[in-house]
């Protein structure tokens, strides 16, 4: 492997172009003179114009070009952020997106006009329940925390029918913060398990902890140290002996796709992060989707409106189910992010979505073998799509996780996740996922293990990074004393 040069990778940027370049009397509007006899009320009104800048189509044009070429993105740069999966979303997702006939409908159009789109949303949860090897799904849920609520919430439904919703969740240590969060959320209280020495949870943690008061056990698998929960089986049999429920986040179904069924293993519901798992968008706050996989005795609970196929083949809304959780949002769900995912199982085909699992782990497994030597590895054995290192090894130069991710930009890379998961102090948890090539993993590594050897001979160049950034680093302690969410003339 070629050592890659911080000079060439980076850019090293002039000045930064001053944001306060609005002119008085420039424009980059061409509005038509009203001729509407409707007048706007007088409380609507402004008292006083917008402040607005004022630049010419030019100006603004070349400003906002320019914002984008300054950002990171994975159409540009290897996104290692581990847990997050931020891997490639191919164009064909996008072009089926922006057919009119799924992009200019509406959801509260007649169904007898958006046969198409039910059909897709009616295909997509039955590809998705196969997958996981579950009976139904709702692709209600917006996001994957709201996937988990969704859960959650069909979880005490079922139990308050048998007569307790009981009032505990276990929940493991290596667990998404959503987890303990959503369990509160639906009125639980959270009992954590601790893992073991090995990274898993022991079946006899959760023997332990469960009694005929607890609800049932949400666990990640693999769990959030890239490992699978080798005593799954005996953990589910351990809950439903008691009369709870496990509940899986599905984060991490890029490990299992065509390996293993959640369902099989003896996991009564999952829900799905498509944006992790079937390449839609992963958009800062906007656009997700956490369809709810479960078991054919948790299918009555799930949100309204179902959609169902009726005996003539036609397609229809059923709202009519007396013991669902109701709505968990507005409309349908995110249809759009439907459309994105259906395309892409339908693209990948059985043997595609495998081979995708199949890359994902071999990248990751790729990456420890690299980096190994370089960076301590608190878990070596049974690695699936992402692995975990800490900065452990440079203890003594002082140089920390979040040193060595700062270094990482001047590289032309972008930090993998930091100090996550929880369990292991200073971690730098890796994904590479299944989209990226032998060469570009090989770019990362050297990159890696060069600064593994500045963190030990010149630690102050990766505490001072980055450099070749047009920010340099931000005083983090100030701005989050000093916070500023709105820029004002």
């Amino acid at each position: 492997m070629s050592t890659p040069n911080p000079q060439q990778r980076g850019v090293q940027f002039d000045e930064l172009l001053s944001f306060e370049i609005s002119k008085e009397g420039r424009s980059s509007a061409s509005l038509p003179v009203t001729t509407s006899s409707k007048k706007i009320p007088s409380q609507l009104k402004r008292t006083q114009p917008a402040r607005l800048p004022q630049l010419s189509e030019l100006e603004a044009i070349r400003h906002f070009t320019r914002l984008s070429q300054w950002n990171f993105s994975i159409d540009t740069n290897f996104y290692p952020l581990g847990s997050c999966t931020m891997k490639y979303n191919p164009r064909i997702n996008e072009e089926v997106a922006r057919y009119t006939g799924f992009s200019h409908v509406h959801p509260l159009q007649p169904v007898s006009t958006i046969q198409g789109c039910l059909q897709l949303m009616f295909e997509l949860e039955k590809y998705l329940a196969e997958i996981a090897g579950l009976d139904a799904v709702t692709l209600q849920p917006a996001a994957g925390a709201h996937g988990e609520l969704t859960g959650v919430l069909v979880m005490r439904a079922f139990l308050k029918a048998q007569g307790n919703p009981r009032k505990k969740i276990l929940v493991p240590d290596s667990a998404h913060g959503t987890n303990p969060a959503t369990c509160s959320m639906a009125e639980y209280d959270v009992v954590q398990l601790r893992t073991g020495p090995d990274g898993r949870v022991p079946a006899s943690a959760v023997a332990k902890a469960m009694s005929d008061d607890v609800a049932g056990l949400m666990m990640t698998n693999p769990n959030t140290l890239g490992l699978f929960e080798k005593e799954i089986k005996e953990i589910c049999d351990i809950v439903h002996s008691k009369g709870g429920l496990v509940y899986g986040d599905g984060a991490n179904m890029n490990a299992l796709l065509g390996q293993a069924r959640p369902g099989d293993l003896g996991i009564d519901m999952i829900h799905y992060n498509l944006h992790k798992t079937f390449t839609t968008p992963h958009g800062g706050g906007g656009p997700g989707s956490g369809p709810l996989a479960v078991k054919k005795h948790l299918e009555k609970f799930l949100p309204i409106p179902r959609v169902i196929q009726k005996s003539d083949g036609t397609y229809d809304l059923e709202y009519n189910r007396a013991d669902s959780i109701g709505r968990v949002r507005a409309f349908q769900g995110n249809f759009a992010m439907m459309v994105r995912a259906y395309t892409y199982i339908r693209e990948m085909g059985p043997e595609g979505l495998k081979k995708a699992t199949e890359l994902a782990v071999l990248n990751a497994n790729y990456i420890k073998a690299q980096l190994k030597d370089y960076y301590h590895l608190p878990f070596g054995e049974g690695t699936m799509h992402e692995v975990i290192f800490s900065d452990k090894k440079f203890k003594e130069t002082h140089v920390t996780t979040l040193d060595i991710a700062k270094r990482l930009m001047d590289y032309g890379f972008h930090s993998p996740t930091i100090y996550f998961p929880l369990v292991v102090f200073g971690a730098l948890m890796m994904e590479p996922t299944e989209t990226e090539s032998k060469e570009e993993l090989d770019r990362y590594c050297a990159a890696m293990i060069e600064i593994a050897k500045e963190a030990t001979t010149n630690p102050d160049l990766v505490k001072k990074a980055p450099h070749n950034t047009r920010m340099r680093r931000l005083d983090e302690a100030k701005a989050a004393r000093e916070l500023k969410l709105r820029y004002q003339f």
